[in-house]
């Protein structure tokens, strides 16, 4: 089948790198929501924005999934985090997480309150985590822009190890910041609930014996976003 056109509204620093507010992209069937991000991608200026800031995908005013089908004639839309230009960043890693630098990249001069929260190894020598790396980053963006919305954020970070993480180490850590210390303390812990809940994110319990005992979990729920045509 032909490629879908589509016209894409940009807000806010998607604008600004791209010099316009809409594109118009030919998106190679079957058009979905992330094919749309992959096409961008490869537009000097907006597709290095991409590559660092999560983005959220609107159709006909309606917040979507990648997997949402696109239609010539849809209103198409990218929204970067929002709530007076809240600072959101997701890492997936293979390095050792660095807690005094996230902390200081969390803080923000309208912010009362900074929470900082570390998930690290504890019980046994070493835990291996493995990751769907560009979705875990893709959820957790997600996740960290909602967390902003809700509660009022003026910034959210949150970084996941990959690989082995020995006992002591953090294997997650995520910090925001918010005008006063409740929304703060609510966002945090939401946003590591929900993270343990539905990144795709696996780990493995390596014991002093040489035994490997893979930690249960629980499928995440599925996206019901409905799409208004």
């Amino acid at each position: 089948m032909a490629p879908v056109l589509v016209n894409v509204r940009l807000f806010a620093g998607l604008r600004e790198a791209a010099g316009s507010d809409a594109v118009d992209v030919q998106v190679e069937d079957p058009a979905t929501a992330a094919s749309l991000i992959e096409s961008l991608k490869d537009r000097p200026g907006l597709g290095e924005v991409l590559e660092r800031m999560p983005v959220r995908v609107a159709v006909n005013k309606t917040y979507v999934d990648g997997t949402t089908p696109l239609a010539e004639g849809d209103e198409v839309a990218l929204i970067p985090p929002i709530s007076g230009g809240s600072e959101v960043r997701v890492r997936v890693t293979g390095e050792p997480l660095d807690l005094a630098r996230i902390t200081a990249e969390a803080g923000d001069p309208a912010a009362g309150a900074v929470v900082v929260f570390q998930g690290v190894t504890r019980d046994v020598p070493n835990l291996e985590y493995e990751a769907y790396g560009g979705m875990a980053e893709e959820r957790i963006g997600t996740i960290l822009l909602e967390c902003v919305e809700k509660f009022g954020l003026t910034g959210a970070i949150a970084e996941h190890r990959t690989g082995t993480v020995s006992l002591g180490e953090p294997s997650v850590i995520v910090a925001v910041s918010a005008p006063h210390r409740p929304e703060a303390f609510a966002g945090a812990s939401e946003a590591i609930d929900r993270i343990k809940s539905e990144a795709p994110v696996w780990k493995v319990e390596l014991r002093a014996d040489g035994s490997r005992d893979r930690v249960q979990g629980r499928l995440p729920d599925a996206d019901t976003t409905e799409v208004t045509r």
